[in-house]
């Protein structure tokens, strides 16, 4: 009976360790980014030239509004040219595309995979291109973007991610996925600049400098994930990625349940993938100061919020009905406080109102959604799994992401 009470307390204080400094570290960086301002670079004389990649897969209709969108961006017509990377595009659209003033790149893999299109567009993008922008199929800049983002490469950054928020509300889904999104921009890129963390890279919206970008993409060979990747070889390099907070970027939000359970398939497959591949390397990084890294590391092997959403109150529950079983029940309170105060506090107050609360109401499908993909991951980096979109309508969350 001792030796049950003794693994059960031990499996207990683990769980808290690993469950209690990640709610901390939520805290901490919620808090901080809400208190401290981050400073802005100065608006910049000189102009980067771009090249803007635009990845598209199939859906065929969105792709043409995406492009037509990209080309109206506010920034001398000399000074950015738009590639569409057209991956399985019908000939009608490739026809479309092509009576338009920009790239086509046209690309079939067996497998398809965004690295291995950036890669294919790299080797047909001319010389003489400052830095690389990225952006999704569903994509849409805010007219100013590339202003924003120059600014941060002029003053010296070679790496910029930019604001990406949601440009549709139009399902409960929606709203939620538009609010995890804004929380994580604040808590992991936003508030890591405090620390001189780099911000998390995204997968669409960021910009680098063009000559690291063909190097750190030839080393890239995820199936999914491939942001993840390129966040933990940038960091390794110590190279700092930046966060462009105006820099807006509008992104479809997920609508259907189904496919919100597909998306974060790919995505938790990918981030346990890059951990196993990648976080032995972590100590080693540690000892030679990359603190940076090693926090690109951390992140990799922390749970999504929903999950800490639905564990940290589980948890203290047990507590509570276990007493002398691992930490006290009140160390267990005091970290659900710090977790939930940490992800409230990251929400922006425009989002407070009857939608979002009608929308929580989906919370517990999407723990136990996201809960059971944990035990359903294998294999699921091994394919490409699409994220089709709606092309839903604009219907912004709040004012401040309103597409102008």
């Amino acid at each position: 009976m001792e030796i049950i009470k003794f693994i059960a307390s031990l499996i207990a204080i683990l769980l808290f360790i690993y469950l209690g400094v990640y709610s901390l570290y939520l805290f901490v960086f919620s808090v901080l980014g809400k208190l401290i301002p981050i400073k802005q670079p100065a608006t910049a004389t000189a102009l980067s030239k771009f090249i803007v990649y635009i990845c598209a897969y199939k859906e065929d209709e969105i792709i043409l509004n995406s492009a037509a969108a990209a080309l109206t961006i506010d920034y001398p017509e000399d000074m950015f040219t738009v590639c569409v990377i057209a991956d399985s595009m019908k000939p009608e659209t490739i026809v479309k595309l092509k009576q338009m003033p920009l790239q086509v790149v046209e690309v079939v893999f067996e497998t398809s995979t965004k690295s291995k299109a950036l890669n294919k567009a790299i080797e047909n993008t001319a010389v003489g291109f400052d830095a690389a922008v990225v952006f999704d199929i569903d994509n849409i800049a805010a007219p100013d973007y590339l202003y924003q983002i120059n600014n941060y490469l002029q003053a010296g950054h070679r790496v910029v991610q930019g604001h990406r928020v949601a440009k549709n509300s139009n399902t409960q889904v929606a709203i939620l996925d538009a609010v995890s999104e804004e929380v994580n921009n604040h808590i992991f890129r936003k508030s890591q600049q405090l620390f001189n963390f780099s911000a998390a890279i995204i997968g669409s919206g960021m910009a680098l400098e063009y000559n690291l970008f063909v190097n750190v993409m030839s080393r890239i060979d995820a199936v999914g994930g491939f942001d993840k990747e390129m966040g933990l070889l940038l960091t390794r390099d110590k190279i700092h990625v930046a966060y462009a907070e105006k820099a807006y970027i509008y992104d479809e939000k997920v609508s259907n349940p189904a496919v919100f359970e597909k998306q974060r398939k790919r995505w938790l497959s990918a981030q346990f993938n890059l951990l196993k591949k990648y976080g032995a390397t972590a100590p080693a990084q540690f000892f030679r100061g990359n603190f940076d890294y090693v926090n690109e590391i951390y992140q990799m092997a922390i749970l999504p919020r929903v999950l800490m959403l639905g564990l940290m109150p589980f948890m203290l529950l047990i507590s509570f009905f276990t007493p002398g079983i691992g930490p006290h029940w009140h160390l267990w309170l005091g970290a659900t406080v710090a977790c939930y105060l940490g992800i409230v506090v990251a929400i922006p107050t425009s989002f407070y109102n009857r939608k979002l609360l009608e929308a929580m109401l989906k919370l517990p499908l999407i723990f136990f959604t996201m809960f059971l993909l944990l035990f359903k991951l294998k294999g699921a980096n091994k394919k490409f799994i699409h994220t089709p979109h709606d092309n839903a309508p604009t219907e912004p969350v709040n004012e401040q992401t309103a597409v102008k």
